[in-house]
């Protein structure tokens, strides 16, 4: 499992690597480049599924155990 992903903001195409939380969904992000509030796209449980290279931590479980995950724990 991986704890750290890539965000690429829409707005401005900045980058930058931060750490997943484990319990809970992170809702909000600020980008450093442009200060963008990023939300998750529909359908999508955080900024790191929507706008991460890796998704978060309880999507990676479900998609490696064959289970469904509605949203993040």
């Amino acid at each position: 499992m991986q704890f750290t992903s890539t965000l690429t903001c829409p707005k401005c195409g900045g980058v930058a690597t931060e750490t997943m939380p484990t319990n809970a969904c992170q809702f909000f992000y600020d980008c450093r480049h442009c200060a963008a509030v990023l939300r998750p796209l529909a359908g999508d449980c955080c900024v790191f599924c929507s706008f991460g290279d890796v998704p978060c931590p309880p999507i990676q479980e479900a998609k490696a155990t064959g289970t469904v995950a509605g949203c993040c724990g």
